[in-house]
């Protein structure tokens, strides 16, 4: 989806400079300390659009640290200002594509990863710039606590089976998988996305799955 640029994009950031996280792979392996209370778990959305999952799902959980990734210069200031309408303690935002999840974090920091609505990149050539493909995986089992936790959710039926293999090949626990969210049991606790709401207004069933990146007898 094309997107709009945004106006006085500058000022917006500087108005919530609050909520970006500075120099990011310097705060690798001391997250938690950049937020107000670092005894409570770290969350990280990679790809989080204009916030409205995050922001949301930060609000609901105050008991939890939250990470927004959106390196998309059009949206990402969205993400600023709805953190700051909410006024959110536990949520910071990283202006910046991930790569390599590595780079950014250390063993064992993070407690949950969400991939919500990802770039299909349909054409084989492109394959490893999935957020799902095997190299990736592999880096966020990397950074991975003791049983946490990766959450997929696309409307893509073709991303959903390519990422499904790419999870077994890695050998990682399948907790559930669901390619009807919002009729299956999870649906009470979902949190919709921009892109979910549209595309479900069309009436397209929406893909979900939870795979466990590092087991806790690990």
């Amino acid at each position: 989806m094309r997107q709009r640029s945004v106006k006085n994009r500058d000022a917006i950031a500087a108005d919530c400079s609050a909520w970006i996280a500075d120099d990011p792979k310097a705060k690798r392996g001391s997250w938690r300390s950049a937020f107000a209370d670092p005894s409570l778990p770290l969350h990280l959305e990679i790809g989080s659009g204009k916030g409205r999952f995050i922001c949301e799902m930060a609000r609901l959980h105050p008991d939890v640290n939250f990470i927004a990734v959106e390196g998309g210069k059009k949206i990402n200031v969205r993400i600023l200002q709805k953190a700051k309408d909410y006024n959110l303690s536990n949520l910071l935002v990283i202006m910046d594509y991930i790569v390599d999840a590595r780079d950014f974090f250390a063993e064992g920091e993070l407690d949950r990863i969400y991939l919500n609505f990802s770039d299909p990149w349909p054409k084989a050539r492109n394959a490893k710039r999935r957020l799902t493909y095997r190299e990736k995986l592999k880096a966020y089992e990397a950074c991975a606590a003791p049983g946490a936790v990766l959450q997929f959710k696309t409307d893509n039926d073709g991303l959903f089976d390519y990422s499904l293999e790419e999870i077994r090949s890695r050998g990682l626990l399948l907790r559930w998988v669901t390619r009807d969210l919002h009729h299956s049991p999870y649906a009470e606790w979902n949190v919709e996305t921009e892109y979910e709401q549209k595309f479900s207004a069309r009436g397209k069933s929406i893909n979900c799955l939870q795979a466990v990146l590092k087991k806790c007898n690990e």
